[in-house]
């Protein structure tokens, strides 16, 4: 049986989130990798809260569509936050600053922390969400 590709992607994220932790911030394509991957992150995490915010709307529950957007919303949000954080580091990092890849590794643990509580928020909702067979 062949792997669903979203739980794939999925756990690929899950797993490679903290396998940064093991490699130094100090290495540009490191971060350029690092980066990308919380770009992504954050907009699969848009488009597919988007998604399930029409889905639940045209399903008529209206309160889970109102969730699942504020999820959509605040992984818009996040994102522009995030990115603009580590971009202006990365650049005081290639700038010289020495503090830089400090405040990198802190942004990581914010990033990971930030995946850690919409990860434990969704599977929460999951017997409010699912439909048992009538």
């Amino acid at each position: 049986m062949m792997p669903d590709p979203v739980v794939l992607f999925a756990t690929v994220f899950l797993l490679a989130a903290p396998a940064f932790l093991l490699v130094r911030l100090d290495i540009p394509p490191v971060t350029q990798l690092l980066r990308g991957m919380f770009n992504v992150y954050f907009l699969v995490l848009a488009i597919a809260g988007v998604i399930g915010t029409v889905a639940f709307a045209v399903e008529g529950r209206l309160a889970v569509a109102i969730g699942v957007g504020l999820i959509a919303a605040f992984a818009v949000a996040a994102r522009r936050w995030f990115l603009r954080r580590m971009d202006a580091q990365l650049s005081a990092r290639d700038a010289g600053d020495a503090d830089a890849v400090r405040r990198l590794r802190r942004l990581h643990w914010g990033g990971m922390l930030c995946n850690a509580i919409q990860l434990v928020a969704i599977v929460a909702s999951i017997p409010y969400v699912s439909v048992t067979p009538a």
